[in-house]
């Protein structure tokens, strides 16, 4: 990546482009929050139906060989990586040409793709023993092998729905893009919801592929025609896009990011832990990447055509300058994980003890959700940090320092696995996402000469020293509530959660104003706006 010139006194980027990205943000964060919502009512059905079982264990397994095949395929990277190519058409009103490069790299890799889907259908047992080598119950590995074949067809809707979705980011049309992980995420609550009674788990596997077929494929055929596509197969491997679309994708194939570790990981490592422990992490995750979402992946994907036009017209400063800001809003997520930390157990009690869902998964779940939620801030802001070097098209240097800090996290992994259980593997997934985040964008401000990091930092800091007293008095308050109530009722947890929660949010309202804290009170301001509108 080139030298990137400092932010300092940079002008601030025009009102109309903030206002495209507040509405493309607006149209992200509540797709993403809602289908994170759904998630979480997926889970829920999930945990009354089978609660925390082998059945259940198996089925999280099931998506680990398909998780490799996305990843291989860079699937979840589409949008960082063929954006600005088709962007660049775009610009030099080439259009016709960029709809060439679209159909060449959706029948190539789409057809490369049907090959290792075949193979991996094939070698699905395999595999499965491969990945989860700590349990050997013949009943468990079968339930995971079958799930795994019903799922894996899924991975190419997933990918030709990922370069469908790409065209209409790059049009700036966010609207049927932002549909896919509802339908998706309702797909596998219809598929358990209709046919768990008869089939188990397996009925959650079907739901899957359906809400992937129409969803994440079905759909955006719909979106991307509206977006002017014209799609006809090209075979041509000497064009000099494809190549480079390929150099582009190369460092994300091979290297291990931080969801993707984490979902490998904390399969593999749980494997070797009582049978249940994979879904109360899975449980646990859940939970902390709904704050994640609300947060930081909205604002991350909507950010990103802005950055990748800033980076292809050379408006390097205001790239810079609109990282440092937007890095700077999501440090306000600290407070709220402290929060949730306070109220864990109740959390937990409240979205999942239902059904087969008993008191001793929320026991087991809850401490998880408390060490997961220690690094919810740093997979908030490597959203951004990561397409900071995408919009570049330097993919390179995340993958590679990625993959390092990945590497050199599985001795954690496994001393966290031998000496804390469950709760180690999920403090690993924290100081993992951690470390990734503060090298990389170490590594973003020493080759951008970023002064304006140091803001970002000071800010960090600052909601951490105000997050910590803050939780102390929250915990202290839990405590006395938890004395008078019981703490296993869902009454007693709604009564816990409503006055910790009205204390916290009047605490965070005068720390806001009384140390002038801009991030948050234009944030409480917003919401405050929303319900005076809505009275």
């Amino acid at each position: 990546m080139s030298s990137i010139p400092s932010s300092t006194n940079s002008p601030a980027p025009p009102p109309r482009l903030w206002r495209k990205i507040g509405i493309a943000s607006a149209i992200m964060m509540a797709s993403i929050f809602l289908s994170r919502v759904m998630g979480l009512v997926r889970e829920m059905v999930i945990a009354g139906v089978a609660g925390a079982d082998a059945a259940v264990d198996a089925y999280r397994v099931a998506f680990v060989v398909p998780e490799i095949l996305n990843h291989i395929l860079a699937s979840g990277f589409l949008s960082v990586t063929f954006i600005p190519i088709f962007a660049r058409y775009l610009a030099d009103n080439r259009h016709a040409e960029g709809w060439r490069v679209f159909s060449l790299i959706m029948t190539v890799f789409g057809a490369f793709l049907l090959v290792l889907i075949l193979v991996a259908e094939i070698y699905a047992p395999a595999l499965v023993a491969l990945l989860a080598p700590g349990r050997s119950d013949p009943v468990f590995l079968a339930m995971a092998v079958r799930m795994t074949r019903i799922i894996l067809p899924a991975q190419f809707f997933f990918f030709a729905g990922g370069l469908l979705m790409a065209v209409q980011f790059a049009r700036e049309q966010f609207f049927i893009p932002a549909l896919a992980p509802l339908i998706y995420n309702l797909g596998i609550i219809l598929g358990g919801v209709l046919l768990a009674s008869r089939l188990g788990m397996e009925g959650f596997a079907w739901g899957v592929l359906g809400g992937a077929l129409v969803g994440n494929f079905t759909l955006q055929i719909l979106g991307a025609r509206r977006a002017g596509m014209a799609f006809a197969p090209v075979w041509d491997l000497t064009h000099a896009d494809l190549w480079r679309y390929i150099r582009l994708t190369l460092p994300l194939m091979f290297g291990l990011t931080m969801m993707f570790s984490t979902e490998v990981f904390t399969k593999f490592f749980g494997s070797y832990l009582p049978a249940g422990s994979i879904a109360w992490i899975e449980y646990a995750m859940r939970i902390m990447m709904l704050l994640v979402a609300f947060f930081g992946q909205a604002v991350g994907v909507a950010s990103y055509p802005f950055m990748a036009r800033m980076a292809a017209e050379g408006r390097l400063t205001d790239l810079n300058g609109l990282l440092n800001d937007t890095l700077r809003y999501l440090c306000i997520v600290v407070p709220f994980a402290v929060l949730m930390i306070v109220l864990r157990e109740e959390i937990v009690t409240l979205l999942y003890m239902r059904g087969k869902f008993t008191r001793h998964d929320v026991l087991m779940t809850a401490p998880v959700l408390g060490v997961l939620l220690l690094g919810s801030v740093a997979f908030v802001t490597q959203t951004v940090v990561n397409r900071g070097f995408y919009a570049m098209q330097n993919t390179l240097l995340p993958a590679a320092f990625g993959t390092l800090t990945v590497i050199v996290s599985i001795p954690l992994y496994y001393a966290g696995m031998t000496w804390w259980g469950l709760k180690g593997v999920g403090l690993a997934v924290s100081l993992s996402a951690m470390a990734q985040v503060v090298v990389l964008y170490a590594i973003w401000n020493h080759r951008s000469q970023n002064a304006g990091s140091r803001a970002v930092y000071r800010f960090f800091f600052k909601m951490l020293l105000l997050s910590i007293p803050l939780g102390a008095i929250l915990a202290v308050l839990r405590r006395g509530l938890v004395n008078l109530l019981d703490p296993g009722s869902v009454y007693g947890c709604l009564f816990a959660v409503a006055i910790v929660g009205g204390v916290f949010f009047l605490l965070l309202l005068a720390l806001a104003y009384g140390f002038k804290i801009q991030e948050l009170t234009i944030l409480l301001q917003r919401v405050r706006t929303r319900f005076q509108r809505q009275a």
